[in-house]
C-alpha cells in the first residue's frame, strides 16, 4: 500500500515538472515574437553623431580691476589732445584703529541746532471767563476792580435776566445768540414805557410769532406796541437743531420821549 503511494507521488511529481517546463519555454517564445514585432527595432546605418566643441581659453586681454570702495578720481571734463596724466589717489600713511566720528552737536551762541520748545500745557476752557473775549478785558469783572456799568446786570451788552435794560432792546432766549444787532422799533407818538414781547424762535434761528404785552410791560399804546412786534418778527438768533422747534423767550423794548 505504501509502495503505490509513492510511486503516485513521484509520478504526479515528474508530470509537474514537465508541465512548468513546457509553460516557461512557451511563455518566454511568446515574449520574443511580440518584442520582434512591436518594440526591438533597430536603425540601420545608425544616425551620424553630432559633437560640439568649449572653449575654455581666458581673454586675450585681461580686465581692469575695480575697486571696492568708491571709484578712481577722474576729470569731469577730458581732454582727448593733452596726454594722459596718471594721478595717484590720496591715502594716509597711518590706519586709524577706531572709527572717524564727529563729536556730537551742541546748542550755543553761534550753533545751528534746533533746540525744541517745552511743551505747554493747555488751557482749561471751563477756567476761562467770558470777559476775556473783549477787547477790553480792564472792564470785565474778574479783570478789574470794580465792574463798569457795562457788565452791570440789565446791561445791554450783558443779556441778563435780571434787571431792566437802558434804552436798547433785550432778548432773553435760553441757549441761543443774537445775530447782529436787534432792530429798534420805529415809531412817531409822544409816549414812554416798557413793552415785552414774547417770541417762538424756530431751529433756524427765525421769530415765527411775536406778541406784545407780556410780563413787565408799562405801557398800553397800541402804536408802541405794533412797533415792538414789528422789530421783534426781524429779529435773528443763531441756529440750533438741539433746539425746540418753537423756543419761547422774550424781548424787551424801551421807549422814550423823542
Amino acid at each position: 500500500m505504501m509502495k503505490e503511494y509513492l510511486r503516485e507521488r513521484e509520478k504526479e511529481t515528474k508530470v509537474s515538472a514537465v508541465t512548468g517546463l513546457v509553460l516557461t519555454v512557451a511563455v518566454h517564445l511568446l515574449a520574443c515574437l511580440l518584442l520582434g514585432f512591436t518594440g526591438l527595432k533597430y536603425i540601420y546605418p545608425p544616425p551620424q553623431e553630432q559633437t560640439f566643441l568649449i572653449d575654455f581659453t581666458e581673454d586675450e586681454q585681461p580686465r581692469p580691476k575695480r575697486s571696492s570702495f568708491g571709484r578712481q578720481p577722474q576729470a569731469e571734463e577730458v581732454d582727448r589732445t593733452k596726454p594722459v596724466e596718471i594721478v595717484q589717489q590720496s591715502e594716509s600713511p597711518y590706519v586709524s584703529q577706531k572709527e572717524n566720528k564727529s563729536p556730537k552737536a551742541t546748542p550755543d551762541d553761534h550753533g545751528d541746532v534746533e533746540v525744541p520748545a517745552p511743551p505747554q500745557e493747555e488751557p482749561n476752557p471751563n477756567a476761562l471767563f467770558p470777559g476775556m473775549s473783549k477787547k477790553d478785558s480792564s472792564l470785565a469783572p474778574h479783570g478789574a476792580e470794580k465792574a463798569g456799568d457795562k457788565f452791570k446786570e440789565g446791561a445791554p451788552d450783558g443779556n441778563t435776566s435780571k434787571g431792566t435794560a437802558e434804552g436798547k432792546p433785550n432778548a432773553h432766549l435760553k441757549g441761543r445768540n443774537v445775530l447782529g444787532a436787534l432792530p429798534v422799533p420805529v415809531y412817531k407818538v409822544q409816549n414812554e414805557g416798557i413793552v415785552v414781547v414774547d417770541i417762538w424762535v424756530d431751529n433756524y434761528g427765525n421769530v415765527q410769532k411775536a406778541v406784545p404785552g407780556g410780563q413787565g410791560t408799562t405801557v398800553t399804546d397800541k402804536t408802541l406796541w405794533n412797533a415792538a412786534r414789528v422789530a421783534a418778527m426781524n429779529s435773528h438768533f443763531n441756529q440750533d437743531a438741539n433746539a425746540p422747534q418753537q423756543q419761547h423767550g422774550t424781548i424787551t423794548y424801551i421807549f422814550k420821549l423823542k
